[in-house]
Formats: structure tokens, C-alpha cells, sequence
């Protein structure tokens, strides 16, 4: 028997990678299958640890939302016999990286993320995966396209500062200094949001409040973006620009990227879909499933390939909702919680007594299956 495992990280407790291998052991100690496993995510936290289980990752010092300096990782892989980058801009330029007092959106940058983009083109790759959840920043990209050499000026011809707030100042945009690697690069950008820039529904509106935004600032940097799109001639109105604090319109404008569903590119990126064709059973999760699951989520992802080519899908959860049954509708076949005891959060999410949890699950399964 051939058995393929593509399961999404339990988020807090094991990745990717460490989901698959308890899996496996499971497996193995019932019966003598041909395991495969390929680590996934669906695009957003956690994408470039998954995808670097089959790669290299890298950890580069850059300039993080408030120009202090984070470590951010990322990785190389051979994506369909390219060289390719994967980062998370959350490493440069995230929410996460801030204290909940430091949330201002008028002051972060993601300067950060245009020096990861840097880096990895200086090391040779010309074919990127790019995430773009978890910011912390509005400021339309600029931030960003400045570390590639794009200069962004006020009337008197001077930069205008990082931040949100430096759109304010915005009277021109040269191209001039752009490094000359970036018209060969190619960008998918994992973008499962379809918000515009501007507007009632615009990245200000919808996910200023969440990083700091007042009423005030919130009217300001949409009329700042407004300005930006007018001057830069992009499609303001695109869906999934708003992405990111526009993060989505400057890669749509000035990269030439394609947005797409996180999982969907991720799925193509490792070629799940060859990987498919070859097994009897496949292996999907998540920590939680719900009807959130089949909405653009890694397991409905896997398992919509998995279903093209008629094979069995098996799903384990770290717990799941009553909503969850939707996920047989959308070609799970059976589903899994692992918890085998009343347990506290923290208990359930100890690394171990997760591991043991889902290694055990997996072996019952797999008992009845032999």
C-alpha cells in the first residue's frame, strides 16, 4: 500500500513535517506501507517552515517594522525545476513582531521584506512564493519597493519617509535605481483576501482598527493610498490589493505578480498533484477543523486533488467543530480528532503529547484499514 500524507501544521504544537513523521510511525508500526510525506501550509504562517523541509532555509538579518533589526527566515527550494524563494513577510514585517503599545500603522514599513527579496535574488533565485498575511503595516508597499530600488518622492524631489505616513508626501515615483535582476523574476503571491486598496471595503477600512489604526488615521491613509494608485496608474480596485496593507498592489503594479489562494499555490509549488497519482490513500489536517476547513484551507485543497484521481482521503485534527461533517462534502472521506482524554489546552498542545496522540490515531486507523 502506498500512502501519501499532506498535512497542514497543528498550529502552537507541531509542524508540518512533525505531523507527517507521527503519522507515519503510526502507520508503519501496523502494517508495511510505502509512506511519502510532503510537508504543506496554506500560504500563510508556517509556509516557509513546510516548504523547507524539502529545501534550505535561510535566516537573514533585515530591517524590521520599526527599523530595529529582526531575523527573518525564509527558504530556497527546486520548484518544478526552479530555483525558487519562499518568504513569509510576516518574518520582516508582522504583527507579531510588535508589542500591542507599538501598533501604528502610520510608523511600520515593509522595507524589510523588499531586503529578503534582495537576498534571495543575490542568491540566484529568480522564482518567488511569497505570503503576505500576518502585517502589520499599511503603507501600500512603498517600503518594500524602496529596498528594490524604487524611489518614491515628495515635491521637492526627497524621499519621502517610511510608514504610512510617508504617503502623505507622495508626488512622484522614479524606477530609475530598480535592480535590473527584478524583470526576470517571477512572483506568486499567496493572497486569499479580496479587498481593494481603497475604499469602504480598502485595506485602511477593513484591517487598520487591528494594527493601530484610529478613525482618523484610517481616513487619512486611504486618501493617501488613493493618491499613490493615481500616481503609480495600478488597478486599485483589483481584488486582493488591499491585501497586506496594499502589500497585494504594489506586487500586482510594480511586480507584475500573480495573487492567488495560498494553498493553491503552495499545492503547485511542491507538485502535489504528481505525488497524488501514484498513492492509494492520501492524509490531510489541521489542528481545528470546522467549516472554516473547506473555505480555501490546506486539507480541502488536498483533498479537491486527491478526489480528481478517485483516491481515499483521511483527515486528523487536533480537535474539530460540530460544523466539521462539511468536510465530507468536499472529499474528506473520514475524519479524526486525536485527543484521547479530557485534556487542558496547554496539555493538548504539548509537542509530545501531540506527537503520541496523533502517532496513536493513526495507528487505530490504519488497524482497521489492514
Amino acid at each position: 500500500m502506498k500512502v501519501l500524507i499532506a498535512i497542514d501544521s497543528f498550529k502552537g504544537s507541531l509542524s508540518s513535517l512533525e505531523a507527517g513523521k507521527a503519522i507515519k510511525e503510526g502507520i508503519q508500526e501496523v502494517m508495511n506501507a510505502e509512506v511519502t510525506i510532503c510537508p504543506i501550509a496554506d500560504g500563510g504562517e508556517g509556509t516557509v517552515e513546510a516548504l523547507s523541509a524539502n529545501g534550505e532555509l535561510k535566516k537573514t538579518m533585515v530591517t524590521g517594522p520599526l527599523g530595529n533589526k529582526v531575523l527573518a527566515k525564509w527558504a530556497i527550494i527546486n520548484a518544478n525545476s526552479q530555483k525558487t524563494a519562499v518568504i513569509e513577510m510576516a518574518e520582516a514585517a508582522g504583527i507579531a513582531l510588535l508589542k500591542r503599545e507599538e501598533l501604528n500603522p502610520l510608523n511600520t514599513t515593509t522595507y524589510g521584506v523588499g531586503e529578503l527579496i534582495k537576498e534571495a535574488i543575490n542568491e540566484g533565485c529568480l522564482n518567488f512564493v511569497i505570503g503576505i498575511g500576518g502585517s502589520s503595516t499599511n503603507d501600500g508597499g512603498t517600503g518594500m519597493l524602496k529596498a528594490l530600488g524604487y524611489s518614491f518622492l515628495d515635491k521637492d524631489n526627497k524621499e519621502i519617509e517610511l510608514g504610512a505616513k510617508g504617503l502623505k508626501d507622495l508626488y512622484s515615483i522614479s524606477d530609475t535605481n530598480v535592480i535590473k535582476e527584478l524583470n526576470q523574476c517571477t512572483f506568486k503571491i499567496a493572497c486569499d483576501v479580496k479587498n481593494p486598496l481603497c475604499g469602504i471595503n480598502g485595506c485602511s477600512a477593513i484591517y487598520g482598527p487591528q494594527k493601530g489604526a484610529d478613525e482618523k488615521m484610517i481616513k487619512e491613509m486611504d486618501e493617501w493610498l488613493l493618491n499613490y494608485a493615481t500616481i503609480s496608474k495600478g488597478d486599485k480596485d483589483y481584488p486582493g490589493t488591499g491585501a497586506a496593507g496594499g502589500m497585494g498592489y504594489a506586487f500586482k503594479t510594480f511586480l507584475n505578480a500573480d495573487l492567488e489562494p495560498g494553498i493553491d499555490i503552495v499545492l503547485n509549488t511542491v507538485n502535489l498533484e504528481e505525488k497524488v497519482k501514484d498513492v492509494d490513500i492520501v492524509i490531510t489536517g489541521e489542528g481545528r477543523m470546522d467549516k472554516q476547513t473547506v473555505m480555501g484551507k490546506a486539507p480541502s485543497g488536498v483533498s479537491k486533488i486527491a478526489k480528481k484521481y478517485n483516491k481515499k482521503v483521511i483527515a486528523f485534527c487536533g480537535c474539530a467543530s460540530d460544523e466539521a461533517d462539511i468536510c465530507n462534502e468536499y472529499g474528506i472521506d473520514a475524519y479524526f480528532p486525536i485527543l484521547r482524554k479530557i485534556a487542558s489546552l496547554e496539555e493538548a498542545l504539548n509537542k509530545d503529547n501531540a506527537y503520541f496522540n496523533l502517532k496513536s490515531t493513526a495507528k487505530q486507523v490504519f488497524n482497521l484499514i489492514k
